[in-house]
């Protein structure tokens, strides 16, 4: 059984798929990014899946792309932790940038891959091999365009009384906006990032809001300023984006591609299953 995951901050797609392609079964567990997460916090995530727990001996092949993968030092810590659960599988682990390539560029074609959902990322990929300007430093001061960037957006917005007033009563109406409740989720809980991303929601249901049109215009023209516009390719080879906030966002996101000269490529809101596809043809 071969086992094809795609991990980002807030969830991860599981897809087994047998020997001949055939998908066995697909579930779903929290992200497991290893630059967040203890040991013992990932171990309870597989544990607690039916699926995995149940197959974990069957499994041949694990394909892993996470976010929190970039360097050898967590694909070290996440291979151990996958090779005492799935004690008979072979272990490869990648950073998330290669599903988002895998899943909207077809090998030997140029383009330009970003990441826009928790968290952001952008590569060139020239057809074979992956080259990065940019090298994150996680969502603190980076993740520009991400729902991480947006939701802290927000917050600050609302605590500084620059968002307007009817929209910011909607939005305290939404959300437990308490100081100590944030202050909470922020500096004392796991995953804050994911956390700051869930407040994205407002922005995506509200963006025809003219507040909420400035944040995302400024947002997604900040990404592109900061991370594509880095590649002198930028405006000759498609750009391709896959995440929830790209997804969710498309229209908006086209229209600033547009006024920057870019050439819109391929949006996927999950890469599983360009992956899926992907390495059926390797089987």
């Amino acid at each position: 059984m071969i086992l094809i995951v795609d991990s980002g901050a807030t969830k991860a797609d599981w897809i087994a798929l047998d020997e001949k392609g055939n998908e066995v079964f697909m579930t779903q567990t929290l992200g497991l990014s290893p630059e967040v997460l203890t040991r013992e916090v990932i171990e309870d995530r597989l544990a607690n899946n039916f699926e995995l727990s149940k197959n974990r001996n069957k499994v041949s092949r694990l394909y892993f792309y996470g976010a929190g993968c970039g360097t050898e030092r967590m694909k070290k810590f996440l291979r151990n932790i996958f090779k005492a659960f799935f004690n008979k599988a072979k272990i490869e682990v990648k950073e998330d940038t290669y599903a988002a390539i895998y899943s909207t560029t077809k090998i030997g074609h140029q383009g330009i891959v970003c990441i826009l959902g928790t968290g952001s990322n952008c590569s060139y990929y020239d057809g074979h091999q992956l080259f990065q300007k940019v090298i994150s430093l996680g969502y603190i001061p980076m993740d520009d365009g991400s729902g991480n960037f947006f939701g802290r957006k927000l917050i600050r917005d609302y605590y500084f009384h620059k968002m307007p007033q009817a929209l910011g009563l909607k939005f305290a109406s939404e959300y437990n906006l308490d100081p100590d409740v944030i202050k909470e989720n922020l500096y004392k809980q796991p995953n804050p990032n994911t956390y700051l991303a869930t407040f994205a929601r407002f922005l995506i249901e509200n963006k025809d809001h003219p507040y909420c049109k400035g944040v995302i215009d400024k947002g997604l023209q900040q990404f592109v300023n900061n991370y594509i516009m880095q590649f002198e390719l930028a405006t000759k080879v498609p750009v391709h984006f896959v995440g929830s906030i790209a997804w969710f966002l498309r229209e908006e996101l086209k229209m600033v591609l547009e006024r920057n000269d870019l050439i819109t490529g391929v949006i996927r809101q999950r890469p599983i299953d360009g992956l899926v596809e992907f390495h059926k043809q390797t089987i």
